[in-house]
């Protein structure tokens, strides 16, 4: 078994695990953080980042001014932003066979897999995980096609000339394999290859195993996965929580009895708790409005902003925001409010049974009723119109590189009175503001992430005990902006197998049994002895016959004889066999040297060993070896001796 590892981020994971004679790739995440090297896309025209100067190195060697841009001493490509993608070099993706998906985020990369590599295999997702992720390429799409970029810088990425550049350029890694946005063709093909699956279904992939997911309690339809054949288990968990947020709580006890854990997904803020960072987010946004200030929050269009909404919806009355108003601007925030509200049985017990009642599960209706909150799909058309101030806008996307949020930076980044806050923890938020610089708005980092931190990991490994765990490096030691904490690693009894980008781990069990089944009419002549009280045994001979990989015993059947043409002897027949015969029992020393002495043979040395004991017959110069599981005789030139020596053996034994 084979664990190839085609993505370096822990969170946006892409491996692919060759088990018995399947290839399973579970998830396919695409890593974003590439698109902070670029510069932002305006919706309008910018002049500021049009005046930006060309970059020119110190000796003037390398002068990239159509490519790379400077501001505040960092430099930007000026191109279209592009994505690091899982690695596509390590093995042939053409033989995977199917694609597990775990949740929404997890999904981003399917595209570049399903249309690029041959794959022609089947998606498993949960139908909440397609349809939003659906949304999401569909915005990221909408994003890079509406503000299309002519150049297309490459000249910088050769090597020679990124080891030039300033940092952190020069250290971007597989530059060469970066892409572009995939197209709404592509994402449409891709997602035709979803095989929808519900939580505890059981898909069979070509008999040889069986694939389950479970639910992870971290978002909307997000699920772990349960890989198994008869004898052998593999858990993957990938983006969990145990917080009690809007989805359906995890599963944790369908992880038991695991040969190997693959564990990925755990939270990138591991000192940072939700609730406090809620808190802060609350108090902050009120602070603001209250100095006649605008909020921006960039986030994506699905996950954490149905939280932050049912939060201010408790918090507006109590801060006497009730006229503030709050924008929702994305090109899919109409179909992601309504999804929420239709998914009811993927949701947690409290949300569901407002279904029934009947209300909405989510509080945003009610804000979108009262007109508190109001949706758009751009800043053009309805929104300019509607738009007053000081006000809240959620919008995309949260690297500020792309999306309606470019354009409130631009125009609120000069004021002190406004203030833009991080929910979202996938970007550094320095390295997102930095082509925005100098910057008069107030900054303010509350990232919520819900997914599992160090403590609640190992107190759950200790509760399902798997036998292996493989995770991603970064989790065997402390970040190394916090060296000196032990507490957030895992610190495991056998320590985890740790993998990074590119890396192939033989994961470390075989398999030792595999299920036979024995036709009936075979289990009917079967005759069983009993050796031994309550345990019979019978032998068996026929033929095994594997077919997409179940395996069956089948009676033997004489071949008939037929003639061949310009043969003119017949063929004999084939002769079949039967089994040699088992012995069972144990040949007792004293019940044996009696039968001995009553057939003639009296001077017998008996010497005990380590296995049993040896009989020297010294007049027949013969030994006789009885141990535990088997009898030897030993006996030079004297067939009838030993015949008759073996006669004697087998009086005590049971043929089966």
């Amino acid at each position: 078994m084979k664990l190839y590892c085609l993505s370096g981020h822990p969170t946006l994971p892409c491996n692919v695990l060759k088990f018995k004679s399947t290839t399973i790739m579970l998830d396919c995440g695409l890593d974003t953080t590439s698109v902070l090297n670029f510069l932002p896309l305006p919706l309008v025209h910018s002049p500021r980042l049009s005046k930006l100067p060309s970059w020119v190195s110190k000796d003037g060697t390398i002068n990239l001014e159509k490519e790379l841009k400077e501001c505040a001493g960092r430099v930007f490509v000026d191109s279209q932003p592009e994505f690091c993608l899982p690695e596509r070099e390590l093995l042939d993706l053409s033989t995977v066979d199917v694609i597990l998906v775990s949740n929404y985020h997890c999904m981003m990369a399917l595209p570049y897999i399903t249309e690029h590599t041959g794959f022609t295999g089947t998606v498993y997702a949960t139908e909440p995980t397609l349809q939003i992720g659906r949304l999401l390429m569909e915005e990221l799409v909408t994003f890079m096609e509406r503000v299309p970029k002519a150049q297309s810088a490459t000249c910088w990425k050769n090597k020679e000339i990124q080891r030039m550049l300033p940092g952190p350029l020069k250290d971007a890694v597989d530059v060469w394999t970066w892409k572009r946005s995939y197209s709404m063709q592509e994402v449409n093909s891709a997602l035709s290859k979803v095989q929808l699956v519900g939580y505890s279904q059981k898909v069979e992939l070509f008999g040889a195993v069986q694939v389950s997911p479970l639910s992870s309690g971290y978002s909307l339809g997000s699920s772990n996965w349960i890989i198994q054949s008869h004898h052998e288990k593999v858990s993957y968990v990938s983006g969990s929580s145990l917080l009690t947020t809007h989805p359906q709580p995890m599963d944790q006890s369908s992880l038991k009895n695991s040969d190997v854990l693959i564990l990925t997904g755990l939270t990138q803020m591991p000192t940072a708790n939700p609730d406090g960072m809620l808190g802060e987010f609350c108090s902050n946004l009120a602070m603001t409005i209250r100095a006649g200030g605008n909020v921006l929050v960039p986030c994506y269009s699905s996950g954490v902003i149905y939280d932050l909404l049912e939060c201010l919806y408790q918090f507006i009355d109590n801060a006497n925001l009730g006229t503030t108003p709050f924008y929702f601007i994305s090109p899919v925030a109409n179909s992601s409010l309504e999804f929420s509200q239709i998914f009811a049985e993927w949701l947690c017990h409290n949300k569901q049974s407002k279904v029934y009642l009947p209300e909405p599960p989510f509080p945003h209706a009610e804000l979108i009723q009262t007109n508190k909150l109001k949706h758009y799909s751009s800043i053009h058309g309805d929104f300019s119109s509607e738009f007053r101030q000081p006000c809240v806008v959620f919008t995309g996307h949260p690297s500020l590189r792309f999306g309606d949020v470019v354009h409130f930076m631009e125009l609120w980044g000069k004021s002190s009175l406004n203030t833009i806050i991080f929910t979202e923890p996938d970007f550094s938020y320095l390295d997102a503001l930095a082509p925005y610089q100098p910057l008069a708005m107030k900054c303010v980092y509350c990232p919520i992430d819900t997914r599992l931190n160090f403590h609640q990991v190992s107190k759950l490994l200790k509760e399902v005990q798997p036998l292996h765990v493989v995770c991603p490096e970064q989790y065997t030691q402390p970040p190394q902006s916090q060296a000196h904490r032990s507490d957030l690693m895992l610190e495991l009894h056998p320590p985890p197998m740790p993998y990074r980008r590119c890396s192939v781990l033989n994961l470390p069990f075989r398999r030792r049994y595999e299920r036979v089944y024995i036709l009936p009419e075979l289990a009917n002549s079967l005759v069983p002895s009993e050796i031994k009280p309550g345990v019979s045994l019978a032998t068996v001979s026929a033929v095994l016959h594997s077919k997409d990989n179940k395996h069956t015993l089948q009676r033997l059947h004489a071949i008939p004889n037929v003639p061949k043409k310009r043969k003119r002897v017949p063929e004999e027949p084939p002769v079949l066999l039967g089994p040699k015969p088992l012995l069972s029992g144990a040949v007792p020393l004293e019940a044996f040297l009696a039968t001995l002495q009553k057939h003639g043979i009296t001077e017998v040395k008996v010497e005990e060993t380590a296995d049993g004991h040896i009989l020297h017959l010294q007049a027949e110069d013969t030994l006789i070896q009885l141990e535990e599981d088997g009898t030897h005789i030993v006996c030079d030139n004297n067939e009838p001796l030993r015949t008759t020596l073996r006669d004697l053996v087998l009086r005590f034994l049971q043929r089966l």
